[in-house]
Formats: C-alpha cells, sequence, structure tokens
C-alpha cells in the first residue's frame, strides 16, 4: 500500500461512476446491518445514482495508483457547504486518505464562498463521528429522520 503522500485527489468523472460506487459499498458494508434498507441504498446509490450525483455535485475522489480508494461529495449554495457521500477503502483507513479528501473539499468550498459546512450522519458511524469531531465538525443538535434512522447533523465554520 502507498503512502498518502501518493495520494491524487481529482474531481470525479462520469467514469469513474463505477468506482465511486465500489468505495461507497465497501465502506458501508460492515454497517448494513445497522441500516434500515432504505437509508443503506440512499447511502450506496446504484451507478445511475452516483452518475447523478457527480452530475449535480462536486465529487472527489483520492486515488492511488489509478485506483479510487476514496471519494467525498459536496453542494455550496448561498454560504453553505453540504457534505455527502464520504468514504474510504476499509484498507486505507487509518492513512490519512479521509483527512486528505476533507481538506480539498473543504478549500474548495471556501473558494465558493462559503463560510459555513454541514454534514450528516447516523449513529453507527462511530468512527466517522470521531473523525468529524477531530476536525472541528460539532453537532448542531437538529436530529432528522433518514428512512427510519436517526440522522445527526454536524457543522463547522469555515
Amino acid at each position: 500500500m502507498e503512502s498518502v503522500s501518493r495520494i491524487d485527489i481529482r474531481c470525479a468523472s462520469l467514469s469513474d461512476s463505477a468506482a465511486v460506487l465500489k468505495c461507497l459499498a465497501e465502506a458501508f458494508a460492515p454497517y448494513r446491518s445497522a441500516y434500515t434498507p432504505a437509508a443503506f441504498d440512499d447511502t450506496v446509490p446504484d451507478e445511475q445514482g452516483i452518475r447523478v450525483r457527480i452530475e449535480q455535485m462536486r465529487v472527489l475522489v483520492a486515488s492511488s495508483a489509478g485506483d479510487v480508494v476514496g471519494t467525498i461529495s459536496a453542494t455550496s449554495t448561498s454560504g453553505h457547504g453540504h457534505l455527502r457521500g464520504f468514504a474510504v477503502l476499509p484498507a486505507w483507513h487509518g492513512k490519512g486518505v479521509a483527512a486528505k479528501l476533507l481538506r480539498a473539499m473543504e478549500d474548495w468550498l471556501v473558494s465558493c464562498g462559503s463560510t459555513q459546512v454541514s454534514l450528516e450522519t447516523t449513529m453507527p458511524l462511530a468512527a466517522a463521528i470521531r473523525f468529524y469531531e477531530k476536525n472541528g465538525y460539532q453537532r448542531s443538535g437538529n436530529i432528522s429522520d433518514y428512512f427510519g434512522m436517526p440522522l445527526i447533523e454536524y457543522v463547522k465554520q469555515l
């Protein structure tokens, strides 16, 4: 496995759809039983859903030797950024890939004029929650329904 310094961050293209889907599917597979079926299907959409995401959002991929090892998506509207679809292949956890992806997306959001960013996550993703908190995200207090699961909002000032 290569070091994080050999990770390239770039915008996803439609030709990356299958690789982004594979990354999401592998990253979220351990949590499938903790999700409702509809919540899992929204978290890990089909390839057409990934294509729509790439067309409508900013989608970044982290690649190593040409293989996608991580992904993150975002939108920026009226000074507010929103993240979703954040995943790193399990073999790359703890290697700095997530931090590099997050930093790149936050930099893009700032360049778009965003002063705040939000994301939503679920309780089964305890390691992700620790990562978000370590990177300056705080619970907003907003909890919504995510296909029968609590969805917890986190925010960060940029």
